[in-house]
């Protein structure tokens, strides 16, 4: 369940704060909130995009699609050399299959996100590689939300067009 890994992981960047407060490594401790407040924004970004998917997908059902709908947490996918940790949304028709895999690095062994990103996405079709796509979560301007950027077209914010275009390659 997406609660228990988030909870779980959540609850265990909490205590090694407290262990670096109590051991006198305040610099460690602010670097630990400072990531807890941003995994705090990749989890709501993520969240989002994947609600965008089902949202969209529960539209079409609504319409009598008879889209198939899977969700896996603490999934891990590659994005060059680093490895990305999060949830899985898998939507099936038939043999067709759009996937949504959206996460970032949780361990220093994962890697990075390159380009100054705060989390990765990755949307495939199975069998129809020229519309897959990746997206980078990028820091807003500002200090607001982050939002979700094509990775292919330098400041294309992910918009429902993109999703649409999505849905129509897949059922198409």
């Amino acid at each position: 369940m997406a609660d228990t890994f988030e909870a779980d992981y959540e609850r265990m960047m909490g205590e090694a704060r407290e262990r670096a407060r109590e051991r006198g490594h305040a610099d460690v401790a602010d670097y630990l909130g400072v990531r807890a407040a941003n995994d705090a924004l990749r989890s709501r970004a993520v969240e989002w995009l994947l609600n965008l998917f089902s949202a969209a997908a529960g539209e079409l059902n609504r319409a009598g699609a008879g889209l198939q709908m899977a969700r896996t947490e603490a999934h891990r996918f590659r994005v060059g050399s680093s490895t990305m940790v999060g949830p899985r949304l898998v939507l099936s028709r038939g043999v067709r299959t759009l996937t949504v895999e959206a996460g970032w690095p949780r361990e220093p062994r994962d890697g990075i996100v390159r380009g100054g990103g705060l989390a990765c996405a990755r949307v495939t079709h199975f069998g129809r590689a020229s519309a897959d796509e990746d997206l980078t979560l990028l820091p807003a301007d500002g200090g607001g939300e982050p939002r979700w950027f094509k990775a292919a077209g330098a400041g294309v914010a992910l918009a429902p067009e993109h999703v649409r275009l999505h849905f129509v390659n897949f059922l198409g």
